[in-house]
């Protein structure tokens, strides 16, 4: 509940987090979830009093049932859905999974039906158009030096943004 008229004004979107993993052809891995339509990036939401980065590292953890390094942030969404209401999403950097580490997926059954390495073609094909802007925006993006700002998986001032 706001405390005043300024406080009920400011938006309280969800915050969810999620790593861009990458194997030595520069896929990303997807994972196939058991509540969608379509494949995803290893992520959730953002807990009370946790930061996007802790949330990347523990979906990581409990989605794949493994803990590798999570580097820097790639980008930032703001993503309002329908259904859900605001919505800020961060991508981080996984960078390529070593076959130890992949050797040690364990999946999160009740969330998870599989996982693989996507091309971008695969991805947009798996996955829906808004994710895939995102991640090609966030593949993009780990050729520079700063994170990308994007709305609905797209720079501001873009036709579908």
């Amino acid at each position: 509940m706001a405390l005043n008229e300024h406080e009920a004004k400011m938006a309280h979107p969800r915050m969810a987090a999620g790593a861009l993993f990458f194997d030595t052809a520069g896929r990303v891995l997807m994972v196939e979830p058991t509540y969608k339509d379509y494949w995803d990036i290893p992520g959730g939401y953002v807990e009370t009093g946790e930061s996007p980065l802790q949330a990347a590292v523990r979906e990581v953890r409990e989605e794949l049932g493994i803990t590798p390094p999570i580097g820097r942030l790639l980008a930032v969404d703001w993503a309002p859905s329908d259904a859900e209401g605001d919505k800020v999403l961060y991508l981080f950097d996984g960078g390529q999974l070593s076959p130890e580490s992949l050797a040690k997926v364990t999946l999160q059954a009740d969330e998870l039906k599989g996982f693989e390495f996507l091309s971008a073609p695969e991805i947009s094909k798996r996955s829906i158009p808004r994710l895939a802007r995102r991640i090609f925006a966030a593949v993009e993006a780990r050729s520079g030096a700063a994170p990308i700002y994007l709305e609905h998986g797209q720079q501001p001032g873009s036709a579908a943004a």
